[in-house]
Formats: structure tokens, C-alpha cells, sequence
């Protein structure tokens, strides 16, 4: 696997930032502004999103597992290829919780909204795109499959670049303290954040 293995791991560095995303979303900081419909607003997010932030963070984990083992061609195909179909599955289930929670209540709520939403299902026909890369690749070849890993994981690495503008903007001020208040945000972020006070 030696061909593969310096490929497998800037996939899985790729991967890293795209898990980014999720926890961007699941907000940090706050103060205690008592927008009831904020909160509402931000409590159902945080827990829709809980659950997907942790199943990306499972084909993150699965897919690093496969780069430090010395796998074969077909098993990274098999892993990176389920990994991708649930990061697709999550960002489509994250976007569509955004949708069902409506426009958070702050100016310009509505095009915050809309525009997280977007971004959120392109992310995820990204990922599924990714997944059909993976899927046609070769595994016969050991050359040409980590020449055919090295395309995916530039593609990978621009996703996770690019990927969290408008999500960014969406937990801008109010909603990001509104989130940041939500026990299933602070959950959602897990070890990955450590605050003192």
C-alpha cells in the first residue's frame, strides 16, 4: 500500500476540514440575550444538527482509521465511499433542518437562511459526487488508484475551503449566542471545544 498511503493521508487531512463546517455551525461563545424565539429557533438547530455533526465526524474517524492501516485498494474504496454517502446524508439532513426551522429572527434572517441552505445542499451533491469518484475508480491498479485518491482529495480540500461562507454568516452575532446558549450545541461540539468559567 505503500503507492497509496501519503495520498490516503491528505485525503484524510482533506476530511479534517470538512468537519469544520459542522462544528462551525454549533456555534461558541454567547451572552444572555433573552430572544425567546431566538433560542427556540437556535435549540431546534443545535438539535438537528447534534446528530449529524457526530455521524460526519464517524466517516471522518473511519476514514482516517483506513489511512493508518495498511489497507488495500478496495477496502479504502468501500470506506471512503460510505464515508461520503453519510457526509452527503448529513449535510442534506443539516440543511434541511435549517429549512424546517425557518429564518432565524435577526435582520436579514430570510437571506441568512436561504443562503446557509444552499451552501449546505451543495456541500452534500459534493460529497455525493466525490462518493461516485471513489466508486469508479480502479482497484487493480495500485498506481492509478492513488493517482485516481489524488484528484479526490484536491477536490477535498477546495470543499473544505470554500465550503462555510454562508454558514459562517448564519451564526453571526445574536444567532451564534443564541446557539452557543443551546445545551445540545455545547454537546455537539464535544471534546473539540474546552471552556473555563
Amino acid at each position: 500500500m505503500e503507492g497509496a498511503d501519503p495520498v490516503n493521508k491528505k485525503l484524510a487531512a482533506a476530511l479534517s476540514g470538512g468537519a469544520v463546517l459542522v462544528l462551525a455551525l454549533t456555534g461558541c461563545g454567547g451572552d444572555n440575550n433573552n430572544n425567546e424565539k431566538l433560542n427556540s429557533w437556535a435549540d431546534q438547530v443545535c438539535g438537528a444538527v447534534q446528530p449529524q455533526a457526530k455521524k460526519i465526524q464517524a466517516a471522518n474517524a473511519a476514514i482516517q482509521k483506513e489511512t493508518s492501516d495498511n489497507s488495500t485498494p478496495e477496502e479504502v474504496q468501500k470506506t471512503d465511499s460510505k464515508a461520503f454517502q453519510d457526509m452527503s446524508d448529513a449535510y442534506k439532513a443539516i440543511g434541511a433542518a435549517v429549512t424546517k426551522a425557518g429564518a432565524p429572527d435577526v435582520e436579514n434572517g430570510e437571506k441568512k437562511q436561504t443562503d446557509a441552505v444552499k451552501e449546505l445542499n451543495s456541500i452534500s451533491a459534493s460529497y455525493a459526487s466525490l462518493k461516485k469518484q471513489v466508486d469508479g475508480l480502479g482497484t487493480d491498479d495500485q498506481a492509478k488508484f492513488a493517482d485516481g485518491l489524488k484528484g479526490i482529495a484536491t477536490e477535498l480540500d477546495k470543499l473544505s475551503k470554500s465550503g462555510n461562507d454562508a454558514l459562517k454568516t448564519l451564526e453571526e452575532g445574536e444567532v451564534g449566542e443564541a446557539m452557543a446558549r443551546q445545551a445540545s450545541c455545547k454537546t455537539a461540539t464535544g471534546p473539540v471545544q474546552t471552556t473555563t468559567g
